[in-house]
C-alpha cells in the first residue's frame, strides 16, 4: 500500500470515527466503537472502498496510533468532536506535559489558557518532540510547558489514551510556561 493511499484511508477513518459517522450512516456505540465489517460496508456504500487489509495496515502503520482495534471492532483513540466515552480511568500525569501550537495562538492562550475547542479534551504530549510535531501541522511550532503536577495537585483530572496522548478538560493560563521570545 503506497503512502498516498495510506494517508487517504487514515483521513477517511479519522473523519468518520472521530467527527462525522452519520455522514456514512454509522452509529458508534457509547465508547466510540463500530464493527469493522459495518464500517467497510458503509464506506463502500458511500463511494469509498477499502479492504480489511488496507485498514489493518493503516492501524498498524500510523505513528500516532490514532486507531484501536479490539476483536471485530475499531475506534479512534482520541480526538473526537462527537460525544463518546473512551472509558479512560483518571491517571497521574508526569510533572510536566507539553502542548504544540503556533505563535498566532499565543495571545488567546495567555488570556484563556488551553481549551478543547471543537474536541472533548485538551491534548497534551509527554515529550517536547511530539508537541513540536503537533504544532508544526499549523506552521512554525511553539511548545508550551504545562505544569501538570500542580494541576493534578489542584484537583484537575487527567486521562491518558491508548496511544499515549494526555487528555484534560482545560489548562488554565497559570499552569502554562511560555517559551522566552528572545
Amino acid at each position: 500500500m503506497d503512502e498516498r493511499r495510506t494517508v487517504k484511508v487514515s483521513k477517511y477513518l479519522s473523519k468518520h470515527l472521530r467527527h462525522q459517522p452519520e455522514r456514512i450512516g454509522l452509529t458508534l456505540d457509547e465508547g466510540g466503537w463500530v464493527e469493522i465489517d459495518t464500517l467497510i460496508a458503509a464506506a463502500a456504500a458511500h463511494g469509498f472502498r477499502f479492504t480489511r487489509e488496507e485498514m489493518d495496515h493503516v492501524v498498524a502503520a500510523n505513528d500516532k496510533k490514532r486507531f484501536a482495534v479490539e476483536g471485530t471492532r475499531i475506534r479512534a483513540s482520541q480526538g473526537h468532536s462527537i460525544d463518546v466515552d473512551l472509558g479512560l480511568p483518571p491517571a497521574t500525569p508526569p510533572p510536566y506535559l507539553y502542548h504544540g501550537t503556533v505563535a498566532r495562538s499565543l495571545d488567546a492562550i495567555r488570556a484563556e489558557g488551553l481549551r478543547p475547542m471543537n474536541r472533548h479534551a485538551v491534548h497534551l504530549s509527554a515529550d517536547r518532540e511530539t508537541a513540536t510535531r503537533v504544532g508544526a501541522r499549523r506552521g512554525r511550532p511553539v511548545v508550551l510547558s504545562v505544569d501538570a503536577g500542580a494541576m493534578h495537585r489542584d484537583g484537575h483530572v487527567f486521562h491518558v489514551s491508548a496511544n499515549g496522548v494526555w487528555l484534560t478538560e482545560a489548562v488554565p493560563p497559570q499552569y502554562l510556561r511560555f517559551p522566552d521570545p528572545h
